[in-house]
Order: structure tokens, then sequence, then C-alpha cells
């Protein structure tokens, strides 16, 4: 990839040399899918990019809903479907030449949600605690990686209203007010390309072409996800370059 032709933040300020940012991805696609132009950029700018993906944990022998969001993709009921996916996350940030790091929380189906439709409506009992968890297992690897501060937290703005983007936004959220940490959130993709979808909040970042490239290779790798999420590689890739990427303006530390 080209060399970027500055380190700017999603509002199109520049970030100090050596700065430090940490994006909170739900699951082991949404980062790179909503944001993955920006990460890249900022990467190939000297920028140390971490990416935190929270719901990335292994349940053995999953059944009903859990086990058939592997089986409806082709996966066989004996396949670690997380362990796939954090392989295929591995190769993705490697395109994005960013770093990574898994937290073993569950996706939403190993939590008592029992179909599509219960993803995107209200918490069901027992899960009220999550976002709590997250924000101190996010907290955990901001101050054991990153001494404790960066110099921007990156979040979703749960377009879509799944409820583990809904989490995890009010867990960066928490923790950007509690830490004083200069945030913003993305735009959640492919949720912002369905019809009906939200209006994103903030100004569209138009990725430069060696940033594209990167992204497009990187969500590539998503292998199990695209004919689901984009219905197909290519179609995936068609989406993406003609979206661009939306953040909030980063707002200040509390």
């Amino acid at each position: 990839m080209s060399a970027a032709p500055a380190s700017p933040a999603p509002d199109g300020a520049a970030l100090p040399r050596a700065a430090r940012v940490l994006a909170v991805s739900p699951h082991l696609d949404d980062a790179a899918f909503s944001a993955g132009a920006l990460l890249a950029g900022l990467a190939a700018a000297g920028v140390d990019v971490l990416v935190v993906t929270v719901f990335t944990g292994s349940v053995p022998h999953p059944t009903g809903f859990a086990l058939a969001c592997q089986t409806d993709k082709g996966l066989a009921a004996d396949v670690d479907y997380m362990a796939l996916r954090r392989a295929e996350d591995d190769a993705a940030l490697a395109a994005l030449g960013v770093r990574g790091r898994h937290l073993p929380l569950l996706e939403a189906p190993h939590r008592g949600y029992t179909g599509a439709a219960a993803l995107f409506g209200p918490v069901v009992a027992g899960d009220e605690g999550c976002p709590l968890a997250v924000e101190e297992a996010v907290g955990e690897v901001l101050d054991g990686e990153l001494g404790g501060e960066v110099d921007l937290l990156l979040g979703p703005q749960a377009l879509g209203d799944h409820v583990d983007h809904r989490h995890v936004r009010d867990a960066v959220d928490a923790l950007a007010h509690r830490r004083g940490l200069l945030l913003s959130r993305w735009a959640d993709t492919p949720y912002v390309l369905r019809a009906g979808a939200h209006a994103p909040a903030g100004a569209p970042r138009r990725p430069w072409e060696g940033e594209l490239e990167a992204k497009v290779a990187a969500c590539a790798a998503y292998a199990t996800q695209l004919g689901f999420q984009f219905d197909g590689e290519a179609a995936m890739a068609r989406a993406l370059r003609g979206l661009p990427e939306t953040f909030d303006p980063p707002l200040p530390p509390a």
C-alpha cells in the first residue's frame, strides 16, 4: 500500500505522531467492514492501532439458534465456528496492518437470544449487565496493553440495533466518559446499506485509494460472512468501494 498522505482522525484532524488508537468491535468483522479504510490509513501513517473484538468466545456443541448461525452458512455442526472466525479476523487485521485482540465474551445467540428477530429487540432477562462486563474487559486491555491511555477511541453507532452492537456502544461510551478519552463512533456496515436504515451521524469520510484497497482485501478474509452479509465477495467489493465511511465527530473528553 502506498504511503498515507496524513494521519487523519475521523473529522479530518491530524493525530499526533506515535499516536495510539483503540477500536472496539462487537463482532469479528465489524471494525473492518465499518472503519477498515480509516484503520488502514492510520496504520500506514505510523499510528499504533489495536482492534479489540468483544464477542469471540467459542461454545462447545452449540444448539438451537446458535448452531443454526453456522449451519445456515454451510458449516458442519462439529466445526468450531468462532475459532474459524477468529482466524479470518487475524488475516483481515494483518491486511489492514493493525494489531488485534480477541475477548472471550459470548455472542448473543449464546446469551439467551433465541432467534434472529430477538437480536434486534429488547435486552433479554439476565443480559442487562453485559455493557458493564464489556467495559471492564476492554478497560483491562486498555490498561494492560496501552498503558491506560489512547489518543482516540473508536466504536459503533449501533445502526441496525443489533443487541451486541448496542451493548458495545454503551460500554465504549461509558469507558470514554470514565477515562476522559476522545471518542468517535463509526456507522455500522453493512447495516447502513440496508433499506430503511437510520441515517448515520457525522460526515462521510472518503477513503484514499490505498486505504480502500487494503479494506477490500481485508474484508475478503471474512469468507464465512460474505454470502450472508453482502451476497458474495464481488458484491462486497462493489458495495464497499462505493461507500464512504461515516463517523461521529470525535467527542472531547468529559
